[in-house]
């Protein structure tokens, strides 16, 4: 497998994958098997229907498809002859798709021709005007995308389109979460997924009998390149799952082919509320996987018992990291994966600085940078944020607090962005979540700040209970009381039937601050 620094592009790793595993699964779903061979055929012919149309290295071409065959046929056709990817969520709708398909002038879209009752063809015909640069549209299930893949490939004139492909050239466009603007476009190229995904495969040790479930949202890094990458320069298999619910998830599981699980935490919480988990037999699970945060106490404790011979990792990456660059070791104590989120994967540089990007000391808090060859080249045509993101130097700041530990594991302390002060302190919100969902009624539990008259500003904090579960705000203030300084302690709990969720699975805390008029339980602690 490629497992070296030397970097190539993903179009040359699929065809080594290709020459050396032709016969081996690398998709699965329900209806049929890929083989790596199987898929380079259906890539190259993607490519020569590109190439037909006129497209050449650095044209981008947008998807919008869930976790399908005809993603992963589309990204390696398109990636092999330099065709940048821009990926985007199947539920964006008139507002994000003006914005990114025009800030990313790509060429030609591809999604579905219908989804969930909607009507893209319809949609798309009707939104042209408002996207001048695309003069392409494909629709799965239509003869448009058939069209597009009716090509026996010219060998030639792929080759001649492949070698032009080098690994600084961009691979991937991912429009980031726009939490203070407009989202950027984080430019992932051929050498940073690359990096991200074999450091990862090198860490998990993954082999190529090893398989995972294929949930987390391909337009998203940790499906694009912790999954499909991942798995293409390890050799092993992905069984695909269209849009994550724990139904699926179990109906995956229930195979007895999966090696590896991942997903975020609210991901687990929901399989393990439910109660058909109890019925599979997860022996073979070795590794079990959560991203965006270390695993709380009370979670690491069913997780052990849900999943007996797995080891438990956490992982961080971003999308500017074009995937995971810390993740917990294999040796790791319960301690260091409840209390941290791992250690820098490959040769990665990490360092925390202040407010005057000066490096701190081990020990100290400061905001989390990394440095290596998994960082992105910038923002796509965004000069001014990708030189406030990334130094001159190549450290990228993520904008998480953090501390390095002596032992070089890293505790995440929250997002720079969503620190507020009470009383006169900071607080992190991402604290006292872990401090809550450690009660045995919380399923779930997110904080943000609102405004006081008195403190300035508080947290308030939104609850999911367990089903069947009650708790009241005074409870949970107690809870939290032994446990918190006391400048930490919730000021106001909600109580939510559910979170409005992320596609891969993180709670919108932004949908939480437009609520800021809801009801809410107002408790003064006594400390």
């Amino acid at each position: 497998m490629t497992t070296n620094s030397s970097f190539t592009t993903i179009g040359a790793t699929l065809a080594e994958a290709t020459a050396d595993s032709p016969d081996r699964p690398f998709l699965i779903d329900q209806d049929r098997t890929t083989t790596f061979a199987a898929l380079k055929l259906r890539a190259d012919m993607v490519s020569q229907g590109l190439i037909e149309r006129g497209y050449s290295s650095g044209d981008r071409l947008a998807v919008a498809v869930t976790n399908r065959r005809e993603w992963a046929e589309v990204f390696f056709g398109a990636a092999q002859i330099g065709v940048v990817v821009v990926t985007l969520n199947v539920r964006y709708r008139e507002s994000e798709l003006e914005y990114m398909l025009n800030q990313s002038e790509s060429r030609g879209v591809i999604t579905h021709a219908s989804l969930a009752g909607f009507d893209y063809v319809g949609f798309y015909q009707d939104f042209m005007s408002r996207i001048p640069t695309v003069k392409d549209l494909f629709f799965l299930d239509h003869p448009s995308y058939e069209s597009l893949v009716d090509h026996e490939a010219n060998i030639s004139a792929l080759e001649v389109a492949t070698n032009g492909v080098v690994p600084s050239d961009p691979a991937v466009i991912l429009y980031t979460s726009g939490t203070t603007g407009r989202p950027k476009g984080a430019t992932i190229t051929h050498q940073s997924i690359l990096s991200s995904a074999i450091a990862q495969v090198e860490h998990f040790a993954t082999a190529p009998d090893d398989s995972m479930a294929g949930h987390l949202p391909f337009n998203h890094v940790g499906g694009v390149t912790c999954t499909l990458v991942g798995s293409l320069v390890a050799r092993s298999s992905i069984h695909l799952i269209e849009n994550f619910s724990a139904a699926e998830a179990i109906r995956v599981l229930s195979t007895g082919q999966l090696t590896t699980f991942s997903g975020v935490p609210t991901m687990f919480v929901l399989l393990l509320a439910n109660p058909e988990l109890a019925k599979v037999d997860t022996r073979k699970i070795r590794n079990v996987v959560v991203g965006g945060s270390n695993v709380e106490p009370a979670l690491l404790a069913k997780l052990k018992v849900v999943f007996p011979s797995a080891r438990l990792f956490n992982l961080y990456g971003l999308s500017e990291t074009s995937g995971s660059c810390i993740i917990s070791s294999p040796t790791d104590t319960d301690e260091q994966i409840t209390s941290t989120i791992g250690e820098a994967t490959g040769e990665y540089e990490l360092r925390c600085v202040d407010l005057n990007m000066n490096p701190v000391p081990k020990g100290s808090e400061g905001e989390l940078q990394v440095r290596g060859d998994c960082v992105i080249s910038g923002y796509w045509r965004m000069p001014e944020e990708t030189s406030a993101a990334i130094s001159d130097d190549g450290w990228l700041s993520t904008g998480d607090m953090a501390i390095i530990r002596q032992d070089d594991h890293v505790v995440l302390k929250g997002r720079k962005k969503e620190m507020f002060i009470q009383g006169g302190y900071n607080v992190y919100p991402v604290e006292v979540e872990n401090v809550l969902t450690q009660h045995p009624s919380v399923a779930m539990a997110a904080g943000i700040p609102v405004d006081d008259s008195h403190m300035g500003e508080v947290g308030r904090y939104y609850i999911q209970l367990r089903v069947g579960q009650a708790a009241t705000p005074e409870e949970l203030i107690e809870f939290c009381t032994s446990r918190l300084a006391d400048y930490k302690l919730p000021r106001q709990i909600v109580f939510v039937e559910e979170f409005p969720l992320t596609p891969v699975g993180k709670i919108q805390k932004s949908v939480l601050k437009e609520r800021i008029t809801a009801p809410v339980h107002s408790v003064r602690p006594s400390h």
